[in-house]
């Protein structure tokens, strides 16, 4: 008797597409070929592409959101009368695990961990897949207090196969005082398994230990403190995981005071988006920029939004917006 395993894979994938995302884990855990069609990246890209033209046509995006150290689905509907619809809450990690960060990159997240910020975990919530990644076995002698910043992107094969090979980059603050520390850099490979220690230069400039990274065509961008031992100086600074550098500083299109708020974002994964959120003054003043051009070397802007607000709230939840097509 035929199984609905051996039926022709475009019947699979059209039948995989009529199911809700949260019936998919599921599904994967039946038989080794349904496993193998869910994790590939051509069915990945049509379910996005088909959520897209969904929201699109109903004038709602889906967001995951991280609120009390674990993660939602949501929905936000742009109508006449906007409103947030809650979805459910993301399970796969079990309901002891409790998340402080978490970072987006090509539909994965990179969770860190509430309760052990040397380990992490890379979450699929498309398949339900997880990695979980300690430290290297071998570690250095560490004195003082240590912090940990990551960030997760991806190198292109050249191989037939056009795989991503997903990277963690890890940075170590060892910290003697508030104004004291040294500062180093490992990068993980998610294929091999291993960690490797990385010889980058002394930095002239530093990111905020709560700022979010953002992940644009494989590489992350931060909102980065220049001229550390003069006037501060908001740019944006580019780690290359091909290269495994860190790019030029790059100019913002604006001049920031020290009491105004600067954040980076992406925009579909396509360009790039700060917004500059002006503390002095009433009413406060916001504006948005988005990218024209982005070089190795240099970004380009073009003013997008500016509005005067009688009170501006902040923001502790991090949101990410999954990408309209892939």
């Amino acid at each position: 008797m035929a199984m609905i395993s051996d039926l022709p894979r475009e019947l699979r994938e059209d039948i995989v597409l009529r199911l809700p995302f949260e019936s998919l884990r599921a599904l994967r855990l039946t038989c080794k070929k349904w496993d193998t069609l869910l994790k590939s990246r051509r069915l990945t890209k049509m379910h996005f592409e088909k959520a897209a033209a969904t929201a699109a046509r109903e004038r709602e995006s889906q967001m995951i959101m991280l609120m009390d150290h674990n993660l939602y689905l949501k929905s936000v509907v742009f109508d006449v009368d906007p409103s947030i619809k809650h979805r459910g809450k993301l399970t796969c990690l079990g309901e002891q695990v409790k998340i402080s960060r978490v970072f987006h990159c090509d539909g994965l997240l990179l969770c860190k961990l509430r309760d052990n910020n040397n380990k992490v975990v890379v979450w699929n919530p498309y398949t339900g897949q997880t990695r979980w990644i300690g430290p290297r076995r071998t570690q250095r002698e560490e004195k003082g207090t240590n912090i940990y910043m990551y960030a997760l992107g991806y190198v292109n094969k050249r191989n037939k196969s056009r795989r991503r090979s997903y990277k963690i980059l890890k940075i170590v603050y060892e910290m003697y005082s508030i104004h004291c520390h040294r500062v180093f850099y490992e990068i993980y490979d998610v294929d091999s398994g291993l960690w490797r220690t990385l010889d980058i230069p002394e930095r002239t400039w530093y990111v905020n230990f709560d700022d979010i990274s953002v992940s644009l065509k494989g590489n992350t961008y931060w909102c980065a403190i220049g001229n550390v031992l003069g006037p501060r100086e908001h740019l944006v600074i580019c780690f290359d995981y091909t290269r495994k550098r860190f790019g030029p500083l790059m100019q913002l299109p604006f001049t920031a005071r020290k009491e105004d708020h600067v954040t980076l974002s992406c925009v579909r994964e396509e360009k790039l988006a700060v917004s500059l959120q002006r503390q002095s003054g009433n009413p406060c003043r916001i504006e948005i920029w988005i990218t024209t051009k982005i070089d190795t070397r240099k970004l380009s802007w073009s003013k997008f939004l500016t509005r005067d607000m009688e009170q501006v709230f902040d923001c502790y939840t991090y949101i990410y917006f999954p990408p309209r097509k892939r």
